[in-house]
């Protein structure tokens, strides 16, 4: 059945069956998403060519004069846009203008509900921002610095989780009815106004992230120069290999190479070939300073200076070995040393029978 033959009610079900369906799609580059997403675009478009048809919204009305089950259809326009925007284009060219479509759309749903007076407060004054520069159009003030501009952001995605938990209880709730109908009239209006206002939050985001991509095609070239192709590639450098004497080679010439002594000619022919080696250096001073200088690093301090150096930082341990284990003999002629080790061993001496092993503990604690 062609679209135009079908009910306004069964046309809007069917668009919104199928874009329920893809957005549980995830692979979204594949040519069957291309074609069920320009698919759906084309519903809501017949369902936009029915609702001017039948004139189902008129200025001289109000949002109470609106009924309830009407209230849906206020959001083709921006499920249109949301849509088109994801649908693939060959150049720069038709992506812009895609995007200028999708601006449309997203725009004739805002004024829609500013008609009807459906627009909170703080979202009026984004509109009125928006209308007076939709190229530059920000939800962030501007001129605010970073820090202004992370809490905007985290404000932002707080109020759309806050509406998208809101518009989840009420439809959970049993008032609600199902998608059918058969509910309370005043919890599924409150139901549709809800997801107005976060259609309506969101557009406003889908118009800032708009304005971004377009500065970014904007500074991009308009007609890119192609890479050339592997085989193309392959074909160059076969032919510069089959005539080395046209093509640019960093290696010396053979004539160049005879006169490697000849200090005086140019570093370069006319063509930029090298003719001799050379080196570059940052001034002359380095050329000087290593004219004499050995290829390999010299030593900066001798074994001995390195040993002493070592030492004075404490990295050599003196003693040990099997010297280390041997009791010197005691020197009877030195007095001094021989009372001051007998009066080191009656200290001990005296220690031991003041203490004896056990008195300190005598509670019986270990």
């Amino acid at each position: 059945m062609d679209n135009h033959d079908k009910s306004l009610k069964s046309l809007f079900a069917e668009a919104e069956s199928a874009r329920l369906a893809l957005e549980g799609t995830y692979e979204t580059n594949t040519p069957t998403y291309h074609d069920s997403v320009s698919s759906v675009v084309n519903l809501y478009a017949s369902c936009l060519e029915q609702i001017s048809r039948a004139s189902i919204f008129s200025p001289n009305e109000t949002a109470e004069d609106i009924a309830t089950s009407n209230l849906p259809f206020l959001l083709v326009n921006y499920h249109l846009a949301e849509l088109t925007q994801k649908l693939p284009t060959p150049s720069l060219q038709s992506r812009r203008q895609l995007l200028s479509s999708t601006r449309d759309a997203y725009e004739r749903y805002l004024h829609l509900l500013d008609s009807y007076s459906l627009l909170p407060e703080n979202y009026k004054k984004l509109l009125e921002r928006y209308t007076d520069s939709p190229t530059t159009f920000s939800t962030i003030s501007a001129g605010a610095d970073g820090a202004a501009r992370r809490e905007a952001k985290i404000a932002n995605l707080k109020t759309e989780k806050e509406l998208r938990t809101k518009l989840q209880f009420l439809r959970s709730r049993p008032e609600y009815g199902t998608e059918e109908g058969f509910g309370d009239e005043e919890a599924v209006r409150a139901v549709h106004l809800t997801h107005l206002t976060y259609a309506a939050h969101m557009t406003f985001q889908a118009l800032e992230s708009l304005n971004r991509e377009l500065d970014v095609l904007s500074q991009a070239p308009e007609h890119p120069t192609p890479l050339p192709s592997t085989s193309q590639q392959d074909d160059d450098a076969r032919r510069r290999a089959a005539r080395p004497d046209e093509s640019y080679s960093d290696r010396l010439d053979n004539s160049a190479a005879m006169r490697l002594t000849d200090t005086s000619g140019p570093l370069l022919s006319g063509q930029g070939k090298p003719l001799r080696p050379f080196t570059l250096l940052g001034n002359r001073a380095e050329i000087a300073k290593g004219v004499f200088r050995p290829g390999h690093n010299l030593p900066t301090m001798t074994i001995d200076e390195y040993l002493e150096e070592e030492k004075a930082r404490g990295g050599i341990i003196e003693g040990g070995g099997a010297a280390s284990g041997i009791i010197p003999e005691p020197d009877e002629d030195d007095v001094e040393k021989a009372d001051a080790e007998m009066y080191k061993a009656r200290q001990w001496d005296e220690y031991t029978e003041a203490n004896p092993r056990g008195s300190g503990n005598t509670l019986n604690r270990g």
